[in-house]
């Protein structure tokens, strides 16, 4: 039985802020990642398909690992503020919304199709609207990616008010 998040923040972002490609869940064609607490770190769980090949053969896309990073980042910091200013996931309470402002993947080893991913990340305030993620991503026991989100929160001017 493949694990998964029961609580995500993803779930509880507004609809008008839930179609990205990687983690929104209105967006039927995404991949609806979902980021979790795992402890003290966050965790984002997802299963690659075989569509989601590279250039090998049996290994996944580096790009999709790239997204994977990202959304997870963007979520865990989202998970960290929102616990911060003294909310749950599930609460009634829009979680704060960031955007990338930087991202950094290092591939450590081939990241095998249809085996389930584990993003696994511990986050940093760098500044109180800008944060860093770090992220181990294993394909069973195994890293096969790392990598680093600097991520602030969604400026005013991408709302509507």
């Amino acid at each position: 039985m493949e694990e998964k998040v029961m609580r995500a923040i993803q779930d509880d972002y507004p609809d008008e802020f839930s179609w990205c490609y990687g983690c929104g869940r209105l967006n039927q064609d995404g991949y609806h990642l979902r980021t979790g607490w795992f402890g003290e770190k966050t965790i984002t769980i997802y299963t690659p398909r075989p569509e989601h090949t590279g250039g090998i053969p049996g290994f996944v896309y580096g790009g999709l690992l790239a997204s994977f990073i990202d959304c997870h980042g963007a979520g865990s910091a989202s998970l960290y503020l929102h616990r911060k200013n003294g909310h749950k996931v599930g609460d009634g309470v829009n979680p704060p919304r960031f955007v990338t402002k930087s991202l950094k993947v290092d591939f450590e080893h081939p990241t095998p199709i249809g085996e389930p991913l584990k993003a696994i990340g511990t986050v940093e305030e760098i500044h109180p609207k800008k944060y860093k993620v770090y992220t181990e991503v294993f394909a069973g026991d195994d890293l096969v990616v790392t990598g680093e989100v600097v991520v602030v929160l969604m400026p005013k001017t991408f709302r509507k008010e």
